[in-house]
């Protein structure tokens, strides 16, 4: 259940960037109230997955998540440049979250 927990929180991470950008530091009332509701549910959800999770690797994929998430919603809706470096940086992120899962079947 964690682990759900987990992803939950990270899909969450990239509704709430999402917001906050549309959000115009925090000017617009719409975009704003979204950002602080998912903020608050992502963090909750995060809380629940340190549960039983190692913070080094509920933290690290919550982040991850967040992080590749953005890049892809930027690209793919806000249409930001989209170049070979981020495409790698973005893998190479991607990469570190399936290898923090797998080490948590592995310890």
């Amino acid at each position: 259940m964690a682990w759900i927990y987990l992803v939950l929180a990270g899909f969450l991470e990239i509704v709430w960037a999402f917001f906050m950008k549309k959000s115009v530091g925090f000017t617009v009332l719409v975009p704003s109230t979204i950002t602080i509701i998912t903020m608050i549910t992502s963090f909750a959800l995060l809380s629940l997955a340190m549960r039983t999770l190692p913070l080094s690797i509920a933290y690290t994929v919550w982040t991850g998540i967040g992080a590749v998430g953005a890049f892809a919603v930027g690209t793919v809706i806000l249409k930001e440049a989209v170049t070979p470096m981020r495409l790698l940086a973005a893998l190479l992120i991607l990469v570190g979250i399936v290898l923090m899962k797998v080490s948590d079947r592995a310890g």
